[in-house]
């Protein structure tokens, strides 16, 4: 296994499927993102405003290179419904070599 240290994870929650949607087809579609799944119904708990919340939401996983992540981030920040956006980049340590070629490069699949 070669380590690529070019290659994210960017995870990011979104209230509705309409909205990851969205987002998700921006970002592929923008180069933004070799690929984004959507993970349907993740319950959340957290802290809100002085208040415990709890809310039904759909987990974006985007793999995305490195150095896109300052665009990355920008755009999903103006794409996204909520005032403060879950955005957490990822590294990638290592991974099937062919897959993180992809990702790196996904028109030449």
């Amino acid at each position: 296994m070669k380590k690529n240290i070019n290659c994210q994870l960017v995870l990011t929650t979104c209230p509705n499927r309409r909205a990851a949607n969205r987002i998700a087809r921006a970002l592929v579609g923008e180069r933004l993102a070799a690929c984004v799944n959507i993970v349907p119904i993740a319950q959340s708990v957290y802290r809100w405003r002085g208040k415990v919340e709890s809310a039904a939401e759909f987990l974006l996983v985007i793999k995305s290179l490195k150095r896109s992540y300052p665009s990355l981030e920008t755009r999903l920040r103006a794409l996204h419904p909520y005032e403060l956006p879950e955005v957490i980049a990822v590294p990638i340590a290592g991974g099937y070599r062919n897959y993180l070629a992809w990702i790196t490069n996904p028109d030449n699949a």
